[in-house]
């Protein structure tokens, strides 16, 4: 069971032991969950794998999550579905250690936070959208196109004049 005060640390001492390939899947499910500093998530689950190399242990997850999000051309708030997906070595020593630089707790306990925080953070857009064809705000008004059109719309296309190339 994991404890809630950290809900993605896992205990892997036990791997250490074990022949190389030796794996072994944890799961995970949070209706809610923040990973320090400032990120909020729900519907938060998936699995990471963790194998025995000779190296260290190399942990392979996949998470998704939903975050709260506005979109930047309506400004409505949804619930922006994220994915992520990674494959990191935490070594044994500084000797076998990866570009990730990561090495595996003298307690054996690894804790998964920062990283899936790192890859949930990769995966978020920059510009997010409600929806892939949203119609955004009325330049004029601020009426929600999504919702509603509004005068300046109709009357703004009919006053478009594209000259030609010619």
């Amino acid at each position: 069971m994991n404890n809630p005060r950290y809900p993605l640390r896992i205990n892997v001492g036990f791997i250490v032991s074990q022949p190389i390939s030796y794996s072994r899947d944890f799961h995970f499910e949070y209706a809610n969950i923040h990973l320090q500093p400032d990120l909020d998530l729900e519907a938060f689950k998936g699995a990471v794998k963790v194998s025995r190399t000779p190296q260290g242990l190399i942990a392979q997850g996949y998470f998704q999550a939903v975050a709260p999000a506005q979109c930047v051309r309506c400004l409505v708030n949804f619930q922006q579905p994220l994915r992520t997906e990674f494959s990191e070595l935490f070594a044994f020593s500084s000797r076998t250690m990866s570009d990730s630089e990561l090495i595996l707790p003298e307690d054996g306990n690894m804790d998964l936070d920062s990283l899936v925080r790192e890859y949930i953070l990769i995966e978020t857009p920059i510009s997010p959208l409600c929806r892939p064809d949203c119609q955004g705000l009325c330049t004029i008004c601020g009426e929600n196109l999504n919702n509603n059109s509004c005068e300046h719309q109709t009357m703004g296309s009919a006053h478009i004049i594209i000259p030609d190339k010619d």
